[in-house]
């Protein structure tokens, strides 16, 4: 809390060489929290010099106390190469670690990382595995690829009735693109009887008949 306090001001003056150091004495104690921070400090040259190794030694002794959300974190800094050089096979251990703990964005994300082949062979079983997990908890995104994959028969029975069931899902939650399948959907007959009245509703007009 006191390297907080100087990192942000709270009741002190902003003072990162300050925060670093207390962070470092609780880190060090092996508070997760605190060595996330200390990670972050040594990515962006916080109160202490820049030191990638450093905060990629932080960042996995946070991640090896089973905080979800510090997992997930540590997903997207070595997939995306946030401050460190992009490792796949590490971002994707540390979103399978925290997807197993049922973290639905990192459940989505390992499904578009084997949908995609991003670092690996693509494998759309795994894909819709984790997409169907991550579908299950609400997320759109995942609700929309579930569909896709069925209506394009990938790996699983073409299925349009269970495609639309997806895309409802999803689009009823606000997802522009499962609306637009949906819409379509609606337009073809795919899944669901044919509806243009129903179409018009989830599909923009000036593009049906494209």
């Amino acid at each position: 809390m006191l390297g907080m306090a100087y990192s942000y001001g709270s009741g002190l003056a902003i003072n990162l060489d300050e925060a670093a150091k207390w962070y470092r004495k609780e880190a060090e104690q092996g508070d997760a929290d605190t060595q996330y921070n200390l990670g972050r400090a040594f990515l962006y040259g916080d109160g202490v010099a820049t030191n990638r190794d450093e905060a990629v030694n932080w960042y996995r002794k946070a991640g090896e106390q089973g905080d979800a959300g510090i997992q997930y974190e540590l997903g997207e800094v070595f997939s995306k190469g946030v401050g460190v050089a992009t490792n796949m096979a590490e971002g994707v251990k540390w979103y399978r670690k925290t997807a197993e703990q049922g973290h639905a964005e990192a459940q989505f994300h390992l499904g578009i990382i084997y949908e995609q082949g991003q670092g690996f062979a693509q494998d759309i079983a795994e894909a819709l595995k984790w997409y169907r997990k991550s579908a299950e908890l609400g997320m759109a995104g995942a609700q929309w690829r579930v569909g896709f994959i069925y209506e394009r028969g990938q790996r699983v029975p073409q299925d349009f009735a269970e495609a639309a069931k997806w895309y409802r899902k999803a689009a009823e939650l606000g997802d522009a693109g499962a609306q637009y399948s949906l819409g379509w959907s609606y337009y073809r007959g795919q899944g669901v009887s044919q509806e243009y009245a129903e179409a018009l509703k989830w599909y923009p007009r000036q593009k049906i008949g494209r």
